[in-house]
């Protein structure tokens, strides 16, 4: 198939760029930073722009067959309109050019479900302070993107990961729709998951929750790991991500 990846160089966003073109895909790459992209092997294309500029949008979309989306920002306590606004202009191009395949990236967080299991201070302390102090402008924004999708008049698949953590390649992980029982989804799971969808119409028009089963990360470690990922390599992003204009970056997924 002949893709478009939104967001391409973030961590979800290169890991899916590298499953795509080792899959055999074509793949645009669209990226505001294409001279820091890295090559890769098969059919690459990199696009520099931003996604919220409808002539970036249109080029990237015209011709393809199906979008893939790992739009994201830091956690920002200021407005945060990247996803919505990057969403609303990759669907009108799709509408504009025929294109009928959208694959898109959101989180369980934007419907958080009780988890007893959890223990007391992930249920309790730490899922309430990063879903309603840390990130509500985050998923904010995400929820007006899953409600302008489920709109929308294209074959859509909104994959939602829980936690996001490494893995050297992708494990065993489970998918269920709305909701699945599970904390944490390896960003190669999750790519792998997103690519999947291209291949089946199950799960068109629906919400599809993935989770890592086979491996599950130190939950402090991660939480410091990630903190220092948003500190030290998106600085800049964060401070572009903090205006109701900001343009649109790779983070989240």
């Amino acid at each position: 198939m002949d893709l478009v990846i939104i967001g391409a160089n973030g961590p979800t966003g290169r890991l899916l760029t590298a499953q795509a073109l080792a899959g055999g895909h074509a793949v645009t790459a669209v990226t505001r930073h294409p001279a820091g992209f890295p090559a890769g092997p098969g059919r690459l294309t990199v696009l520099g722009g931003d996604v919220l500029d409808p002539g970036v949008a249109e080029r990237a979309v015209a011709g393809k067959d199906a979008v893939l989306s790992a739009l994201g920002v830091p956690y920002s306590r200021k407005p945060i309109s990247v996803y919505s606004e990057g969403t609303a202009s990759i669907v009108r191009a799709m509408d504009r050019h025929g294109v009928r395949r959208l694959v898109c990236v959101s989180s369980s967080a934007t419907q958080p479900h009780p988890r007893p299991q959890a223990g007391f201070l992930f249920e309790r302390v730490l899922q309430p302070f990063f879903t309603r102090v840390v990130g509500r402008t985050l998923y904010d924004d995400m929820r007006r993107m899953e409600a302008l999708v489920a709109g929308c008049g294209l074959d859509w698949t909104v994959v939602r990961p829980s936690g996001l953590f490494e893995t050297p390649s992708v494990t065993a992980y489970e998918v269920a729709e709305d909701h699945i029982d599970g904390r944490f989804t390896s960003r190669a799971d999750l790519a792998d998951c997103l690519l999947r969808q291209l291949g089946t119409e199950r799960h068109v028009r629906r919400f599809l929750a993935v989770a890592t089963t086979e491996v599950q990360p130190n939950l402090y470690q991660l939480l410091w790991r990630e903190g220092l990922r948003k500190q030290r390599v998106y600085p800049q992003m964060a401070r572009s991500a903090s205006l109701p204009s900001a343009s649109a970056r790779v983070h989240h997924s």
